[in-house]
């Protein structure tokens, strides 16, 4: 079997508070083979980007970080400084959400990209404009573009230097924390067909971000569904899509309307209620209060993620092992 890229094992994160430690990780397992695009889908809250910083280890100062995270079968979590600033650009890159509060407005964007391929492979000036401007042109804009300060580009352009950025050293591992975030609807189209298009042509594995269902199907091979910390279900993109076997997921899925179907755009049948409080969790399965179909057990069982069907996942009562 070909070893992960990237192999999660136990993972929990807690954050220092006022009030004491609050987890908002708890008990990930998760694995990225290479060239593989692995999607982390579910509502606000429910610790999607806090996995994703703390697999580059982008945490705040005081955070404490339980488990594994081994990248090409190094312990990320135990790499000497000088070790993880290698690591970082060169092997595991991030695109964030909010390229605008990203980007140093009163530096040139060529500035910015050229900086990570400065610091870590000692190229000149020349060089690094031309790969600048080849990075640029790879992600759809005009090389001439790297003389702009991010305040003179569209949100989907800025995005797209984001890409370009994370980039510049050419990782194998991008993670890319909800891209598409205050895009309208056609440029998110043409940011995730560059990123599908760019995965493919350079052998990316990739870790794709979002609440939305829909698009993790379009541009992931495998989902996983998080909730109050945990992944709740995993398995095969068109499975997890069409097949969904916990509750939580269907809910996600129901909250999108339907293309054509009126009844569904004017009342989409979305999920009562919040996400619970990481310093409050409920007893049991944490969905259970929020859960359609909840079992007299559900308030009191230490779900797991049980076999759901081939290559899938979940930690929900109605697959539990007889």
């Amino acid at each position: 079997m070909t070893q992960p890229l990237l192999d999660v094992r136990n993972l929990s994160v807690s954050y220092r508070t006022k009030s004491g430690p609050v987890t908002a990780v708890r008990d990930i397992d998760l694995q990225v083979n290479p060239g593989e695009t692995v999607g982390l889908a579910g509502e606000s809250g429910c610790g999607k980007s806090t996995m994703a910083n703390a697999i580059l280890r982008l945490l705040p100062p005081g955070t404490r970080v339980e488990g594994e995270i081994f990248f090409d079968g190094e312990d990320v979590l135990t790499m000497k400084p000088g070790r993880l600033r290698a690591v970082r650009w060169a092997e595991m890159a991030v695109v964030f959400q909010g390229a605008l509060h990203t980007l140093n407005p009163v530096q040139r964007i060529g500035r910015q990209i050229g900086e990570a391929i400065e610091l870590h492979e000692n190229t000149s000036q020349s060089e690094t404009r031309k790969r600048v401007g080849a990075l640029l042109e790879q992600v759809g804009l005009p090389a001439g573009r790297a003389n702009d300060y991010p305040h003179q580009l569209s949100g989907g352009q800025r995005q797209r230097v984001m890409i370009a950025m994370a980039l510049a050293c050419s990782p194998r591992l991008l993670i890319a924390d909800e891209p598409t975030t205050a895009l309208d609807v056609m440029v998110q189209a043409q940011v995730l067909d560059l990123l599908e298009e760019l995965q493919r042509d350079l052998g990316l594995a990739m870790i794709f971000i979002t609440h939305d269902l829909s698009v993790l199907t379009s541009v992931c091979e495998r989902l996983a569904v998080m909730y109050a910390g945990r992944i709740v279900e995993e398995g095969p993109s068109a499975t997890v899509f069409s097949r969904p076997a916990h509750p939580y997921t269907r809910a996600l899925i129901r909250a999108f309307p339907t293309i054509g179907d009126t009844a569904s755009r004017m009342a989409p049948s979305g999920l009562a209620g919040d996400p619970p409080d990481p310093a409050d969790l409920p007893s049991g399965c944490s969905f259970h209060p929020r859960c359609p179909v909840m079992h007299e057990e559900c308030p009191h069982l230490d779900v797991e993620l049980w076999p759901a069907g081939p290559d899938s996942r979940a930690a929900c009562i109605e697959v539990r092992p007889t």
